[in-house]
């Protein structure tokens, strides 16, 4: 398993943690995805330069 699936794993974990109902499932969401952006990060498929708007090219 790589870290973005282990992230989106971990984020929805938590989320989980959450109460019942559509809040909850808000939370899951957010936080799943939350945890496969750290993923994807952490794989080096995503840089947080091109997210916020800086690139290596500066």
């Amino acid at each position: 398993m790589n870290g973005t699936q282990t992230g989106l794993l971990a984020g929805l974990v938590l989320g989980l943690a959450a109460a019942s109902g559509f809040a909850a499932f808000l939370v899951t969401l957010a936080v799943g995805v939350i945890g496969l952006v750290v993923g994807r990060v952490l794989d080096g498929q995503l840089d947080l330069g091109d997210l916020i708007g800086r690139g290596r090219d500066k």
